[in-house]
């Protein structure tokens, strides 16, 4: 049996699936993911199934719709009894480990993860719950506002710039302690970095990299307030957009600093590329470069995410190394909730056992995609049951059509092959009527909608008064620390110095050549 291959997931936050080279941008600069590209497959339709960080990663890890585990919004708690690709990949024989944000909320911080290199960038608390039953609201000291917009520009340290740094430098220490260790298992190593989230910030030097005039602005410019779809509305009330004039300066400054930051993740992309080839690991492993969800970057006036318009819910997802295909691109829908199969059938292809996973997934594996095969109705599913909402938002994306459901709004139907900007609601046109009806009657089987909504409320009913009670008195906290044994580290007085020096080495020295 050939040796099953490590997996090295590295994984963006708020990158859109259009703003890539490889995806067709022409003035974003990411070399090193397009090469990515080049020497495996592309999905050109891919999505999140939630547009916000926490449920869409707890989705991701579980391949579970964000609803069937309780993953409503960005304080969610994710349960330690659902089973992870992490979980999976170990019981396949492999070393997992973290470096990075996963947004992952409760006292298990690990979810399958045999090693965690940092602690989170965002609270594991209860904290940030939000409340429809007050939907206009606003909770100003962690909802978005439009500041990161009218302060977008050059910043040489930010909170994030902290975070991904450190990011960054443990992987590539991680990648030389695995190319070194006498663990003989295969690994699953994830990365995961925050930028090119907002703040839009970026250090001079990538700022250097792009022109104000080669700047593209939004392609679908801001709208009056009552053009917006009523979701739209409460998204704009969410971010404060009435307390802020936001200028074409603004606009200017903040993509290019989006873009500046996406050639910063570029960037560390290309070094931990490169420590895996320094280190002997590049012929054996399998490389995920995905994002967990998009930025609109003030398309229609919005920003940030938290809708199902393309911007806000596309993702980059490209898949290369050993037996997947060079130079394939799919058109097929797919989404996050197709990791979780996709990775444990990657193991399995090369003689593997695979668990039986013990709840159904919502995912489909997609080496038969890669492989040009097809799948039996690739759909994607999406929710979206957090802050700007008021009811649960519903999206089914099945070539060419894009449905949007909520029981507070009116329907949404697009056609994105003749329509992508989503601009001609198709949901009111009597020709779409019984396609509208199909629609509704998939989300009627799928969802109880009604009862979807009561489980929602009772939930952050519940988190709320944790969050009052637990800060009462004496503080827990449930971030991850991380941790280290330094006298396990370097060189100590219980070591052989001489094996030390061998072991910690690579390539591993030749012979020293010494007498006997």
């Amino acid at each position: 049996m050939t040796k099953a291959p490590n997996i090295l997931i590295v994984m963006a936050d708020q990158l859109n699936g259009f703003s890539l080279g490889a995806y067709g941008h022409s003035v974003v600069r990411s070399p090193n993911i397009d090469a990515l590209s080049d020497r495996g497959v592309l999905f050109e339709s891919a999505y999140c199934n939630s547009p916000l960080c926490a449920p869409s990663r707890f989705s991701m890890m579980s391949g579970q719709l964000p609803s069937r585990i309780g993953a409503y919004d960005n304080a969610a708690y994710f349960p330690a009894n659902i089973p992870t690709f992490a979980h999976h990949l170990r019981l396949m024989g492999y070393q997992t480990c973290l470096s990075g944000k996963m947004h992952f909320v409760g006292p298990d911080q690990l979810h399958g993860f045999e090693e965690r290199l940092t602690t989170d960038i965002y609270p594991a608390d209860f904290g940030w719950v939000p409340d429809w039953r007050h939907p206009d609201e606003r909770i100003d000291w962690w909802y978005h506002n439009l500041a990161s917009v009218t302060q977008a520009g050059v910043a040489e340290s930010t909170n994030q710039y902290d975070f991904d740094d450190d990011v960054g430098n443990r992987t590539i220490r991680k990648i030389r302690d695995l190319a070194r260790r006498d663990d003989d298992r295969p690994f699953c190593l994830v990365a995961s970095f925050t930028h090119p989230h907002d703040p839009y910030a970026t250090r001079q030097r990538y700022w250097d990299l792009y022109e104000n005039d080669e700047i593209d602005m939004p392609t679908v410019p801001d709208m009056d307030f009552a053009d917006h779809d009523p979701h739209s509305q409460r998204l704009f009330r969410a971010f404060a957009g009435n307390e802020f004039t936001i200028t074409e300066q603004n606009i200017q400054d903040a993509r290019r600093a989006y873009y500046g930051n996406v050639s910063y993740i570029d960037e560390w992309f290309g070094k931990i590329m490169f420590a895996l080839g320094m280190n002997g690991l590049a012929d054996n492993t399998v490389v995920i470069f995905v994002s967990d969800h998009g930025d609109m970057l003030g398309e229609r006036g919005l920003w940030y995410k938290m809708s199902y318009f393309e911007a806000s819910a596309r993702i980059p997802m490209i898949i290369a190394g050993p037996g997947i295909p060079e130079g394939n691109r799919v058109s097929e829908p797919v989404s996050l909730l197709d990791l979780f199969p996709t990775l444990t059938d990657i193991a399995a292809s090369f003689g593997v056992a695979e668990p039986e996973p013990v709840d159904p997934l919502d995912g489909q594996s997609l080496l038969p995609l890669m492989s040009g095969g097809g799948l039996d109705e690739r759909a994607v599913i999406g929710e979206y049951l957090g802050e700007g909402a008021s009811a649960p938002v519903l999206m089914i994306r099945r070539d060419p059509y894009k449905f949007i459901y909520c029981p507070a709004d009116p329907p949404q139907l697009f056609d994105l092959a003749n329509d992508p900007q989503e601009l001609n609601n198709l949901a009111n046109i009597a020709q779409y009527a019984d396609l509208v009806r199909e629609f509704e009657a998939e989300v009627a089987s799928r969802w109880n909608v009604s009862l979807l909504h009561q489980d929602v409320i009772d939930d952050q009913n519940r988190r709320r008064l944790l969050a009052d009670a637990l800060s009462e008195g004496s503080y827990t906290s449930w971030d991850f620390q991380p941790g280290s044994d330094a006298s396990r580290q370097f060189m100590r007085n219980h070591l052989d110095l001489n094996n030390l020096e061998h072991r910690r080495r690579f390539p591993a020295p030749k012979d020293a050549g010494r007498n006997p």
